[in-house]
Formats: structure tokens, C-alpha cells, sequence
């Protein structure tokens, strides 16, 4: 086993800490650092202080922001009293690339999950909570993943924030598109039959 310089065995262990990176692709990135001049390498570790120190969560819904309220959170031409209600910052894009939804956000950092230790204290629920209790929000989307864990926090989440007067929608779940039916397992299959609609 060679033996590296410590700067760089440091460095690779810190490579190895990131989600997807094990031992070789962490060598690889620590070498192509290496090799990379002295103005990118400054500017790889400037970014990376830049997103520690100026990056928080927006106090209105939890997404990532460097600015406080967000960019959603704050434009006049958004739907302020429509929220999605999302798992990770991460699933924003995905909706709003659609173009089809024009209201605002609500990040809950995680899902309930009690294998990993997740129960409903650990999202953040406090300030779309305060939202819904000061009249503020007409309709609630659960956009959490069609997973078991996503499941569960969207109905742990419909009995929560539950009001009269209050609309309270789940993302349809089923069969995408492109994809054949042949090929489609037994829940998607199921939950594709309870959303269908007339045409």
C-alpha cells in the first residue's frame, strides 16, 4: 500500500466524506487537484468557504438561500398562499422546471424514517406550521417522494396540518411517462389506477 504525503492523505480523506466517493475516485480528484493550477485550486476552496459562510435557510420555508426570505419566498408575481411541501431543497428544481406551479415552497430537510433514527420532531415543520395557524396558506401540496418514508411523512403531515378551510392535495404518484406498462411494478400499477381521471 504506497503511502502518500500527508497534506494529500488529508485531502483524500476529506474527499472520501462526500456522498458517492470512495477511495479511488477520492485519489483521482485529490491528484486532479493536484494537477490543476494554483488559480483553480484557490478558487475550488474559496467556493467551498464562500457556500459554508454565506449560505443558511430562508425563515419563511427552510430552502437554502444567501438571502433571507428567499428568492420564492419574496417575489410578488408567486402564489404566496399555495406551498409545496418538499423533502429536500434539491426537489424544488424539479417542480419548478415544469412551469406548471407558481406558488411557494416549504422544505422539511428529510423524511420520517424510523430506521435511520428519523421521527416527526427531526423535520422542520415549525414555520409552515405558524403559516397555516396565521391564516396565511389557502392550500397545502404534499410533494414528499412516493417512497414508504415519503408515504409516511405525507400522511403524518395531512393529520397535522389539517384545519377547516384549509385544502390539503398529495402529488399524484403512478406510471411515467415514456416508460412501458409491462415493465411497471405492482405499486405504481396500483397507485396509477386510484388517480386515473376521465378523459
Amino acid at each position: 500500500m504506497s503511502k502518500f504525503a500527508e497534506p494529500m492523505a488529508r485531502l483524500i480523506e476529506a474527499l472520501k466524506k462526500l456522498p458517492g466517493i470512495g477511495n479511488k475516485s477520492a485519489q483521482r480528484l485529490a491528484f486532479h487537484i493536484l494537477r490543476a493550477s494554483a488559480e483553480d485550486a484557490d478558487a475550488l476552496a474559496a467556493a467551498v468557504r464562500d457556500v459554508k459562510a454565506s449560505l443558511r435557510l430562508c425563515s419563511i420555508c427552510n430552502n437554502i438561500t444567501d438571502v433571507d426570505p428567499c428568492a420564492y419566498c419574496s417575489s410578488p408575481t408567486r402564489n404566496q398562499r399555495l406551498v409545496c411541501v418538499v423533502e429536500e431543497p434539491t426537489n424544488i428544481a424539479s417542480i419548478d422546471k415544469t412551469r406548471q406551479y407558481n406558488g411557494v415552497y416549504h422544505v422539511l430537510h428529510g423524511s420520517i424514517s424510523p430506521l435511520h433514527g428519523v421521527g416527526p420532531d427531526q423535520l422542520r415543520t415549525a414555520n409552515l406550521l405558524r403559516r397555516i395557524q396565521a391564516g396565511e396558506v389557502d392550500e397545502v401540496i404534499l410533494a414528499t417522494n412516493p417512497t414508504v418514508e415519503g408515504e409516511a411523512t405525507a400522511l403524518y403531515l395531512a393529520g397535522v396540518i389539517r384545519r377547516p378551510g384549509l385544502k390539503v392535495t398529495r402529488i399524484a404518484t403512478g406510471i411515467p411517462a415514456g416508460s412501458d406498462i409491462e415493465y411497471v411494478d405492482e405499486v405504481s400499477m396500483m397507485k396509477a389506477m386510484e388517480g386515473r381521471r376521465e378523459v
